[in-house]
C-alpha cells in the first residue's frame, strides 16, 4: 500500500513537481505561504501538472478510442435494448474524451441509426460527464476511491437517466432530420501508424480546445484557496447548509468547460471545506448541463424533451450530491 501510495503521489499527484515549484517560487524572493506567493505557487503548479496529465493521458486514451469510432459503436450498440444496452452506452461514452457539444453530433448519428432513444441518452450524458481521464486527474488531486466514485456515479445517471427518458417513449420529440440523417455502414480500419498519428493530433486538438478554461480554472482555484476567506465559502456553500447542493448545480450549468478546468476550482473549494457531493454536484453541473451544450441540443430535440433530460440529469446530480455529502467521512 506504501508503494502505491508513493507512485501516486510521484506520477499522479506529481509531489516533486509542488516541491520544484515551490523552491523557484521562493528562489524568487515570493513566500509560498503568503497570499500572492501561494496563489502563484497554485497557478504554476496546477497548470503544468494539469496539462502534463492531459497530453500523456489524452494520447493513451485516443489510441484505445481509435478502436470504437462512431460507426463500430453503432454496431456494439445495435440491436440491443434494455437496461444491459443503457449500461453499455454509459460505458462506451467514457471512451469518448469530448465536451458536451461535440457528443451532440454522436447523438445525431445514433438517432439516425435507429438506436433507442434510452441507449443515445445514456450516452449523450455520460461521454461528457465521465471519461477515463478524468478518473485519473481526480485521483491526482483528491484520492483513488473519491475518483472511482466520482466515475460510478456518473454512470448511473447516465443508465438512470436514459432509461426514465426511454420509458416516456418521447422519439417523437426528436428532430425530423436528426432522424433521418445519413449514417455510414462502413466501419473504418486503422494501422498502428495512423492510430498513433491520429492520437498524437487529438492531443493537439483538445489541449488546443481546452488551455483557456483550464488556466482560467485553475485561476479561480488559486484565488479561492488564497484569497477567499473559508468563512465566507462556508456561509453559502458549507455542509451544514442544505442549500449548497442546488446552489452549487445551478451555479455549474451556465458554465461552459471541460472537467479539466473545473477540476482546480473543486481542488480549492474542498481545501476550504465545501462537502464533497457539493463539489461533485458542481462538476457535473458544468460537464452534463452546460448552457452551449443545452442550445445545441435544443436544436435536435424538441422543449418537452429538453427539458425531460434536463429535469431527469438535474435530479440524479442532485441526489448524488445530497448523498455524498452525507457519506463525505467515509473518505476522510
Amino acid at each position: 500500500m506504501n508503494v502505491f501510495s508513493g507512485m501516486n503521489d510521484q506520477f499522479l499527484r506529481m509531489v516533486w513537481l509542488d516541491d520544484l515549484v515551490r523552491a523557484g517560487i521562493t528562489s524568487l524572493g515570493l513566500d509560498p505561504a503568503s497570499r500572492i506567493g501561494g496563489s502563484v505557487q497554485f497557478f504554476v503548479y496546477d497548470v503544468i501538472k494539469i496539462f502534463i496529465l492531459l497530453s500523456v493521458l489524452i494520447f493513451a486514451i485516443s489510441y484505445v478510442q481509435s478502436h470504437f469510432p462512431p460507426e463500430r459503436t453503432r454496431a456494439i450498440l445495435g440491436g440491443r435494448s434494455g437496461i444491459g444496452a443503457n449500461i453499455l452506452a454509459a460505458l462506451l461514452g467514457t471512451l469518448t474524451p469530448f465536451c458536451s457539444c461535440s457528443s451532440i453530433p454522436l447523438f445525431i448519428g445514433f438517432t439516425a441509426a435507429g438506436l433507442p432513444l434510452a441507449v443515445t441518452f445514456s450516452f449523450l450524458i455520460s461521454s461528457p460527464l465521465v471519461d477515463l481521464a478524468s478518473v485519473i486527474l481526480l485521483a491526482s488531486i483528491f484520492s483513488w476511491p473519491i475518483a472511482l466514485t466520482y466515475v460510478a456515479t456518473g454512470l448511473v445517471v447516465a443508465v438512470i437517466g436514459g432509461t426514465v427518458i426511454g420509458r416516456l417513449q418521447m422519439e417523437d420529440q426528436v428532430a425530423t432530420f436528426a432522424r433521418a440523417a445519413r449514417v455510414g455502414a462502413e466501419i473504418p480500419r486503422m494501422t498502428r501508424t495512423e492510430r498513433l498519428a491520429y492520437a498524437r493530433d487529438q492531443v493537439g486538438d483538445i489541449i488546443h480546445r481546452v488551455w483557456p478554461y483550464v488556466l482560467v480554472g485553475v485561476a479561480i482555484g488559486a484565488a479561492i484557496h488564497n484569497w477567499i476567506p473559508a468563512e465566507a465559502i462556508a456561509t453559502l456553500l458549507g455542509q451544514d447548509k442544505w442549500w449548497a447542493v442546488p446552489v452549487a448545480t445551478l451555479i455549474g450549468i451556465p458554465i461552459y468547460a471541460d472537467i479539466f478546468g473545473t477540476l482546480p476550482i473543486a481542488e480549492a473549494l474542498v481545501a476550504k471545506g465545501v462537502g464533497l457531493g457539493t463539489v461533485l454536484a458542481f462538476m457535473m453541473a458544468v460537464t452534463a448541463l452546460s448552457l452551449p451544450s443545452l442550445i445545441m441540443l435544443k436544436r435536435v430535440v424538441r422543449l418537452p424533451l429538453l427539458f425531460t433530460f434536463v429535469g431527469v440529469v438535474t435530479l440524479g446530480i442532485l441526489a448524488i450530491g445530497f448523498l455524498f455529502n452525507a457519506i463525505t467521512p467515509l473518505f476522510v
